[in-house]
This record gives C-alpha cells, structure tokens and sequence, in this order.
C-alpha cells in the first residue's frame, strides 16, 4: 500500500487591505503569508504543528546550559501584590 500527498490549491475571499496588512506581519516575522495561513490550518485542523513547537522547546531545553541554583517557582510569591 503506498500513501500519496497531494498540495491542494485553496481560495478565498479577503479584503485588499487585510490582505496586505497581513503580508507585511509575515515579512516582519520572517516568512509568507502562504506560510502563515498554512500554519494556521495545520494548528487548526488538528495537525503536528503545536507538538513540533513542544518538541523544539524540550530539546532546547535539553542543550542548555542554564542552571537554577536550585531555585523554585513559588505560587505565593509570584502572586503576591506589592
């Protein structure tokens, strides 16, 4: 059995300005609107975009270097008012 990926295209109806707007974040962020939006579906329909992300985040955090000198978070202290 053999599985096939097929791009699909999509269209949709936006207005001119958000659409530029929206280019302009994404340049700002480094990447395509047709990125962003891909992205988005991912998330959104459920897809392996938000476990990549944890991924990257536990092996960042196995590489570092950081150390805590044993410190902890504090329920209190973090909530407490001034």
């Amino acid at each position: 059995m053999h599985t096939y990926y097929v791009d699909m295209n999509l269209t949709l109806s936006v207005e001119k300005k958000i659409v530029e707007k929206a280019r302009k974040a994404a340049e700002s962020m480094g990447t395509s609107l047709n990125q962003v939006i891909r992205d988005f579906l991912e998330e959104f329909a459920g897809g392996q975009l938000a476990s990549a992300e944890v991924e990257e985040l536990r092996e960042l955090s196995s590489r570092s270097e950081g150390h805590s000198r044993g410190w902890r978070f504090n329920r209190d202290e973090i909530h407490e008012r001034s």
